[in-house]
């Protein structure tokens, strides 16, 4: 049976990339009984709740107590593990990653947890979101090794990277975290955390502690839970509820979490500057999810409900483009008092395959993902909602295959503002050029779909539709305010680490992401 490869949907189909969330992590730590033995089943399913923030690739760490053992692999988390991974990985405390490159090529090397030996034992580390200042942070895993004789250093010589196995920032806080072998990890931790900059919630744990830490701004969810006899972390509170935790509270911005026999301990490592990625209310949490005790379901219901005030139109049936479109489209059915229908099925498993398509196959192109139920949609003057526009591609095509189907009209709303900033935080957008708000106008946008009317969200009413205050939010790809300093384009890009410095293409996009419109 062929491995997983980490392939998704837009190399099926190479113009439907959407914006794509850098991973999802968990950990488990218990304190003994049917838990303690079920710690590797408990992440397992976990991170099974959390496949749709990172599909290329899991990953688990268990530690009995005196060692950790890490399976990883290409693929989705039921493709990389079964019963007889499960049941090897023994122990009472776990972390889980599925990831999706946003630092780093998709290749085995990269997955996560990440596995590094330490002076006083190992640790393992995964990581969601994608960190601004990777080359210092680098430079100075360079330096601390040189310090302590594990390699030469050189500042005018080609980096050395002895030890970093992988091209991923998460490799660099691994490595920083392994370089303090007179300190404990935590002690390590508390050095290290306040130095990195951008997006980070992460779990990590050494042979007897688990460890959860959430960037300042607190970019990217992370939560903790209650077990019976013991503790869960997790990027979003379903993936809690689908393993029996109760909710206790979000991870706070700045804070680090420990948790071992001794029981849960909390610090501070830097002064909370609450700045939650809005786009996660968008599109990339699962509905199911509470971010900041708000229901993403009705915050995303809500949002229809303001974009049929803010964009009414006359029409026989509202659609969802299913499945990210659909609380918003029963929303936007409900403002406008216009019917709610069912007129795309979608085909779940569209995203995975080991056949290469051919060029025949490829020229059916979004139908492979959606069809249209033309005995709904025949005759009718349709609203479609939308989660988003990214390219553009998806739409047009959907737009052709409605009016195919026999739709006098095609009305196309959006429940986000338009996409004109590329995200550094954690979000794998299309480049800043092929962001068609980047470059074009709503009416130029609509002609470019074929669409008869084509309307966004305003920013005020998707912040309103939160409940949350407007500056606790990063709203940086859509206004183009970034709340975390930005490097010199040069040090940004995904590719950062796979490239020396002097090779590196000036720019890699960013440049155009920050002077264009």
């Amino acid at each position: 049976m062929p491995r997983g490869d980490g392939r998704l949907s837009f190399d099926l189909l190479p113009d439907e990339k959407g914006p794509r969330d850098a991973c999802g992590v968990f950990g488990v730590w218990s304190g003994g009984g049917a838990e303690g033995e079920e710690v590797a089943k408990l992440t397992y399913f976990g991170l099974y709740a959390l496949q749709h923030r990172g599909q290329e690739s899991a990953g688990i760490a268990v530690s009995n107590g005196s060692q950790i053992l890490v399976y990883k692999d290409m693929g989705l988390v039921a493709q990389v593990f079964d019963e007889g991974h499960l049941n090897a990985l023994r122990g009472h405390l776990a972390i889980g990653h599925t990831r999706y490159s946003t630092t780093g090529a998709s290749v085995w090397e990269n997955a996560q947890p990440t596995f590094r030996s330490t002076a006083n034992g190992s640790i393992a580390l995964g990581h969601n979101g994608n960190l601004t200042n990777t080359r210092d942070l680098l430079t100075l895993v360079e330096k601390r090794e040189a310090e302590s004789g594990v390699l030469p250093y050189d500042e005018g010589q080609p980096r050395r990277r002895t030890g970093i196995v992988s091209t991923t920032d998460s490799e660099v806080i691994s490595a920083l975290l392994a370089s303090y072998p007179d300190r404990s990890l935590e002690s390590a931790a508390l050095e290290v955390l306040p130095q990195l900059r951008g997006a980070f919630s992460m779990v990590w744990m050494d042979e007897g502690t688990l460890y959860a830490a959430r960037d300042a701004q607190g970019v990217r969810p992370l939560v903790l839970g209650r077990l019976e006899r013991g503790w869960v972390v997790a990027s979003e509170t379903a993936a809690l509820d689908i393993v029996g935790a109760s909710v206790v509270r979000e991870v706070e911005p700045g804070e680090l979490i420990a948790i071992d026999e001794h029981g849960l301990r909390s610090q501070q490592f830097a002064p909370p500057e609450p700045k939650g990625c809005l786009f996660e209310y968008v599109y990339l949490a699962r509905p199911d999810t509470k971010i900041a005790g708000r229901s993403v379901h009705a915050a995303r219901v809500e949002v229809g409900r303001r974009l049929a005030f803010e964009a009414p139109v006359d029409a026989d049936l509202v659609i969802p483009v299913p499945e990210s479109g659909t609380p918003a489209a029963v929303g936007y059915s409900q403002g406008s008092g216009i019917p709610y229908g069912l007129g795309l099925v979608k085909n779940s498993y569209v995203g995975r395959t080991f056949i290469q398509p051919s060029q025949t196959i490829r020229q059916l192109g979004i139908r492979l993902k959606l069809n249209p139920l033309k005995d709904v949609i025949a005759g009718k003057r349709l609203v479609v909602v939308d989660d988003s526009i990214v390219r553009g591609n998806t739409q047009r095509a959907l737009v052709r295959m409605l009016r195919e189907a026999g739709a006098l009209e095609v009305h196309v709303r959006i429940s986000s503002p338009p996409v004109k900033w590329p995200c550094f935080y954690g979000i794998d957008f299309a480049t800043p050029a092929e962001l068609v708000a980047n470059g074009l106008v709503v009416e130029e946008i609509r002609a470019s779909i074929d669409a008869d009317s084509l309307a966004y969200i305003s920013l005020e009413a998707l912040v309103e539709a939160t409940e949350q205050p407007m500056d606790n939010l990063c709203r940086a790809c859509f206004d183009g305010v970034y709340p975390i300093e930005l490097p010199e384009p040069e040090l940004l890009g995904k590719h950062l680490l796979e490239v020396e410095p002097a090779s590196m293409i000036a720019g890699a996009g960013a440049s155009d992401a920050l002077t264009r419109p």
